[in-house]
């Protein structure tokens, strides 16, 4: 009986074949997502079972789910975060997960300059009124030359960094990792707080994983820090910021407006946030690019065979 492997990521191998070529070349039967669809928790526990290795999206992979794969090998992220899989569970069970380093980090980046520009401009809502014959003009707020805030500043803070540039912006960041040589290079300050990014930029861009650290790390109190003209982009984690305290801000004009990629559950609980015309939404679709999507099935694929090679030469 062939081993077998279960892939989630609705895109996988949809536009390039090779991801899958390169499992079926290795030996494993390939289970496909059936539902195009996040898998529920209950559908992961019976879609694990007796698969040696897992490639998976944003579906749950906590304890209860993992302790039905018995003859689970390796875990390979279909990007880079990892907060969706137990972590812990996986390492006291000698199960290697692997992350796709680098393989979206430009697509992310181009998306949080999108988002920064269709928020700051109203682009969707003038969009909108012109689909009615609605000619009006509205006034809206620069970019060029305004003041960006990093918060997390690993490839794709990078990368929207370097983008901003080009619209000579000033650049600050908070990261607990440092990387002076790049900041030097690219012109960026570090500073001490958040609290510094939150009262001096005009725009501020989320680039966190999610833990119980970063969970509503941006609430209520830290809206009330923002600038009345600022905007805040999140192409990171659903869990960074308060909904509730982002749907208060937005509705009072605490700040200019919000481009928002992830939520913490998708479609978004509090519908509200769908009503409001300062708001831009993703459909947590920044990193879905055809050359994303090819690059991240490829990296994902050649990081699960490697894992479950050196799992065979006694890793594990």
């Amino acid at each position: 009986m062939a081993k077998k492997v279960l892939i989630t990521p609705r895109s996988f191998g949809k536009h390039c074949k090779k991801p899958i070529q390169m499992l079926q070349d290795a030996g494993y039967h390939v289970l496909l997502n059936p539902y195009n669809r996040i898998l529920s928790k209950s559908e992961m526990k019976a879609a694990v079972k007796d698969v040696e290795g897992i490639i998976v999206g944003v579906d749950p992979l906590d304890e209860e789910v993992l302790k039905e794969a018995k003859n689970l090998r390796a875990i390979s992220k279909y990007g880079v975060g990892t907060d969706n899989i137990d972590l812990d569970y996986a390492t006291n069970h000698q199960i290697p997960v692997s992350i796709a380093v680098g393989a979206n980090s430009n697509a992310v980046a181009d998306y949080a300059m999108a988002l920064m520009l269709a928020t700051a401009r109203r682009v969707t809502t003038i969009d909108a009124k012109c689909r009615q014959k609605d000619w009006t003009k509205i006034t809206t707020v620069d970019v060029h030359g305004k003041t960006l805030g990093l918060i997390g500043i690993g490839n794709i803070g990078k990368g929207v960094a370097k983008r901003a540039k080009g619209f000579d912006m000033k650049i600050l960041a908070f990261d607990l990792m440092k990387d002076e040589e790049f900041a030097r290079k690219h012109g960026i300050t570090y500073v001490e707080s958040i609290n510094d990014i939150l009262s001096d930029s005009d725009f501020i861009s989320l680039h966190l994983p999610l833990n119980d650290n970063t969970r509503h790390l941006i609430s209520y109190k830290e809206f009330e820090m923002m600038k009345s003209t600022a905007v805040i982009i999140n192409t990171a984690r659903g869990g960074l910021i308060n909904e509730d305290a982002l749907e208060k801000a937005l509705k009072n004009n605490y700040i200019w407006g919000a481009g928002v990629d992830v939520f913490e559950q998708e479609p978004p609980s509090n519908l509200d946030l769908l009503s409001l015309d300062n708001i831009v939404i993703g459909s947590h679709c920044a990193a879905s690019t055809i050359q994303a999507v090819d690059n991240m099935g490829i990296f994902s694929s050649q990081n699960l065979l490697e894992s479950m090679i050196l799992e065979g030469e006694g890793i594990k």
